[in-house]
């Protein structure tokens, strides 16, 4: 059989997991911690503004069987918060199992507690990865969703230090990147002021830390928004961002919270102190980063140079999804650049046309786009998502939003790719 290993288990590798077993290969996917899904332990918002189009067009091309996944588990569905509407909000506590079986149901083996260290590369073709403890892994082609966060010393260089983030470097090791590792030259995003990286957009709080009011509040209606004091007021921390979609005014004059399981804090940091002077929140506590008060990760340190098949760059044999793949943002990107990462993989091997989505498809116009944008200093200084800024007015113009299922499902079929990814290859 065709063999597909895959480095990374975050969405994106999740992603690439399911469309390659789809399409009829074999599929090892390693993951250096203990659990699946990456910050999407700590994530949980989908079906946000045009993430409802990105997702409905996966379920349509036959690979929406992680967004099936997220709605059954979805704690609250169709709300609205500051510039963003129809979102549901995945339970984070428990998503991470559920993934775990769809992809088991598909034959994948999952190998956690497992870190990439190096590969075995002869001419332009990656033959194995070798693992941290010396076992080497062979495969017939490889998919890198390492992401673009970490190690502990990036954090400190670009950030505020190690925050003890859900990444977990100190318990887990650092990540490790396949492409580097196979003498790719990878590609930093930046800031708005030139510097390097962004730093993840928001915290966890504990939901008992919160006053009765909050809490109850938080739980039946899914968002609660708390007017900063203006003395507290801190707009400068909106550009260090990587959600650009929640760096707007709104998120500096209050806080918003969201109810994932823990209580989702929208921003990237807070001082204690500062957050313990907001009525209702004089006992709040951190969850993650547990060092909430100073920062988050640090992301967008390797990002492989790729085409819009999601190959990477000078290797024969390497596909790249998520953050790897270009300065996107969002479960959703992560999920839909995997399924085109895992899915292209095994027509590596079958030697067929890889598949190239049309600009036609919001999930096609995307890679395309900041593929193009990733060419100059200015466009890396952007961050791109389906669920706001810069992407999303794109989307509105050109008319790929929708948020109605069937049309979706007919600008798929008029590109003749409906059930593209539930197709066995082999």
């Amino acid at each position: 059989m065709i063999k597909v290993v895959i480095a990374g288990g975050g969405w994106s590798g999740c992603g690439a997991a399911l469309a390659a077993a789809k399409a009829g290969a074999q599929v090892m996917m390693l993951e250096r911690t203990d659990m699946l899904l990456g910050t999407g332990l700590v994530g949980g918002i989908f079906r946000n503004n045009g993430r409802y189009t990105a997702a409905e067009e996966a379920i349509a091309m036959g690979g929406g069987d992680l967004f099936v996944a997220m709605d059954a588990n979805s704690r609250h569905k169709g709300i609205s918060f500051p510039g963003h509407n129809h979102a549901s909000l995945y339970d984070v506590n428990t998503m991470e199992p559920l993934v775990r079986k769809v992809l088991q149901n598909y034959g994948i083996t999952i190998k956690t507690l497992t870190r990439a260290v190096d590969v075995q590369k002869y001419g332009k073709k990656i033959k194995a990865i070798i693992l941290d403890g010396g076992e080497v892994v062979s495969g017939d082609v490889f998919v890198d969703t390492t992401g673009t966060a970490g190690p502990m010393g990036n954090c400190l260089r670009y950030g505020n230090g190690c925050s003890m983030c859900i990444l977990r470097c100190p318990s887990f090791g650092p990540r490790v990147s396949l492409a580097a590792r196979a003498q790719v030259k990878e590609v930093m995003g930046q800031k708005a002021d030139g510097t390097f990286g962004a730093m993840s957009g928001s915290c966890k709080l504990n939901k008992d830390s919160l006053s009765q009011e909050i809490r109850e509040k938080l739980e039946s209606a899914g968002v609660v928004v708390i007017p900063v004091p203006e003395n507290l007021i801190k707009a400068g921390a909106l550009y260090k961002k990587a959600c650009s979609q929640y760096a707007i005014a709104e998120y500096a004059a209050n806080l918003v919270l969201l109810d994932t399981g823990h209580c989702k804090l929208m921003t990237s940091y807070f001082p204690l102190d500062e957050l313990r002077a907001i009525p209702g929140l004089e006992n709040a506590r951190y969850e993650d980063p547990h060092a909430g008060s100073m920062g988050n990760s640090v992301r967008y340190l390797g990002i492989a140079p790729c085409d819009n098949t999601l190959k990477v760059d000078g290797v024969e044999n390497l596909f790249c999804a998520g953050e790897k793949a270009g300065v996107f943002v969002g479960h959703t990107e992560a999920v839909v650049t995997g399924l085109l990462a895992g899915h292209n993989a095994v027509r590596y091997c079958l030697d067929m046309q890889y598949l190239e989505l049309p600009r036609s498809l919001a999930t096609g116009d995307i890679i395309a786009f900041v593929h193009d944008q990733m060419a100059s200093s200015e466009g890396l200084r952007l961050r791109y998502t389906f669920s706001g800024s810069v992407y999303f007015d794109r989307m509105k113009l050109r008319a790929l939003y929708s948020s109605d299922r069937n049309q979706i499902g007919e600008r798929v079929a008029q590109c003749g790719l409906t059930d593209v990814y539930g197709r066995c290859l082999v």
